[in-house]
């Protein structure tokens, strides 16, 4: 849990960037979440790239209905799923930019457990709404209550700030019909209310009002004028104020189109008809995007995936979902020019519907989806990365170097475990401000510790690492170097992950 996996390149689709520069790419990461989130904030090229950056997590785990499906296994005991969504919630907290969201989407099944776990992790104030999405549409015969909905808990990173950031949603046609011009306007559209009264107030907003008709009206009892006199009297000066088309109605205050805000804050009811359903996704689009594999049992609509985007995120922020599945919100973060960063544990869900999808996304074979409505033609990348293996293997009760980390990769493993920048430059394997690191696979001792500190500038310090110690190598070091450091591998990292690795529980104690 507490290592520290390199992120090893396998392959990549479309023109990405170097490789010095790898960590800005689209990644598509192969493994264990944890241990991917874990890399991403930990190794100094990509904690660069994301700690504190990640503007939208979204984030469809396993349900845990004690269901299997054809992908994946769904039936965890309650407490491990709890802690493997405590666990990754943690680094995701600290991925996420200070406006930034986490959107959790479950059903029934952990809904309610994970809402309390994550006021564990982000605290109450940061709850935003839980929005229910209707999954499906049609009904079934063969249930008590047949399921139809699913649901998104949306935290945010500071609840005040991301107020300030999320993004309203495009009014749609039926709220656009809202607005009407019956008396010709020059100042174009505005809305009609219902007859200009409110339920609240007070005896001051009771005043009669004399119709253009000479009828003299005042609200009825228990309501009052939804405006101040001055309000009205400085709208009525404007020719703001509609009276109905013979001056006889309850006067209104028209709010113009032009002058309303151009979107609509967003709500917490999504129907299928706005934002697409599972069989939308399966049957419509991703069937018919890879027809020769056995369908996802789960997909989820682009639709619903480019709505969240459209509310937490804008063009060239990056978007992260660590449970990638079928590859929807890389698709849909692809198409809506987001940068991604997917994660998927399964080699096979990835090679035989993620990669492909998003093979054809990039080169413009996607006609699905939300393609049409965002104009998508092809173009962007993407780098695939493997989650390195442990470079420790356990025998007999004692821990050793694994044989693929010991075998020219020590140097780099051991500076992602120390948090150092990996620069292989003879005799030094790596950089932390002024302190400089040097890895030997063999016996450290006062000879080495002399020639390395020879040929470090007067200003700079040294972590020296080895295999063996020498007994007396530790004093020479620090009468060399005041304030250097020597550790033996793995000893020192492990007891390293012992003394200082996190331990937070849903009850917070730990």
């Amino acid at each position: 849990m507490a290592e520290v996996r390199l992120l090893d390149d396998a392959v990549a689709v479309g023109s990405v960037g170097s490789s010095r520069e790898r960590a800005a790419d689209n990644l598509l990461i192969r493994g264990d979440a944890l241990n991917a989130l874990t890399s991403l904030a930990e190794l100094p090229e990509f904690a660069a790239e994301y700690v504190g950056k990640v503007r939208l997590a979204y984030l469809d785990p396993p349900f845990n209905t004690q269901q299997a499906f054809i992908q994946y296994d769904d039936a965890l005991e309650h407490s491990v799923w709890l802690t493997m969504m405590r666990d990754r919630l943690h680094q995701i907290k600290m991925l996420l930019a200070q406006d930034g969201s986490v959107w959790v989407h479950l059903d029934d099944s952990e809904m309610a457990y994970c809402k309390v776990l994550m006021d564990e992790v982000f605290g109450r104030d940061a709850f935003v709404a839980t929005v229910v999405w209707e999954s499906a549409q049609g009904g079934r015969g063969d249930t008590d209550i047949a399921p139809t909905h699913d649901y998104l808990i949306v935290y945010a990173k500071d609840r005040q700030a991301w107020a300030r950031a999320r993004n309203p949603l495009a009014r749609t046609q039926t709220q656009l019909g809202r607005f009407k011009n019956p008396d010709n306007d020059p100042r174009g559209p505005w809305r009609q209310g219902d007859d200009g009264t409110a339920k609240s107030g007070s005896d001051k907003s009771r005043w009669p009002i004399k119709l253009p008709s000479g009828r003299v009206v005042t609200p009825k009892e228990g309501r009052y004028w939804a405006f101040s006199k001055a309000t009205f009297e400085k709208a009525r000066m404007e020719n703001r104020v509609w009276f109905g088309r013979n001056g006889d109605r309850m006067p209104i205050i028209k709010r113009y189109l032009s002058e309303v805000n151009e979107g609509v804050a967003p709500k917490t009811w999504w129907p299928a008809t706005e934002v697409g359903s599972n069989q939308e996704a399966k049957r419509d689009h991703l069937n018919k995007l890879l027809p020769n594999v056995q369908p996802f049992d789960t997909p989820k609509p682009e639709r619903l995936i480019q709505r969240i985007f459209q509310i937490g995120s804008n063009p060239g922020d990056v978007v992260l979902d660590c449970f990638l599945g079928s590859g929807t919100s890389a698709a849909v973060a692809h198409k809506m020019g987001r940068r991604w960063v997917g994660v998927e544990r399964s080699a096979s869900t990835l090679d035989g519907y993620a990669i492909p999808r998003l093979t054809k996304v990039v080169q413009g074979e996607d006609p699905g989806g939300i393609t049409g409505d965002v104009a998508w033609t092809g173009g962007g990348a993407f780098r695939v990365l493997d989650v390195s293996p442990s470079m420790f293997e356990a025998d007999g009760g004692s821990v050793f170097i694994a044989e693929w980390a010991a075998n020219g990769k020590l140097s780099e493993a051991t500076a992602a475990q120390l948090g150092f920048k990996f620069e292989p430059n003879p005799p030094f394997a790596g950089r932390k401000g002024r302190t400089r690191l040097a890895v030997i696979d063999g016996l450290v001792n006062a000879d080495v510790a002399k020639l390395l500190i020879e040929a470090l500038p007067e200003d700079e310090l040294l972590t020296l690492c080895g295999t063996a110690l020498d007994d007396e190598v530790r004093a020479a070091l620090r009468d060399l170097r005041r304030g250097s450091t020597v550790r033996k591998i793995p000893a020192s990292i492990l007891a390293d992950y012992r003394s200082a690795q996190w331990k937070p529980t849903v009850n917070g104690e730990g």
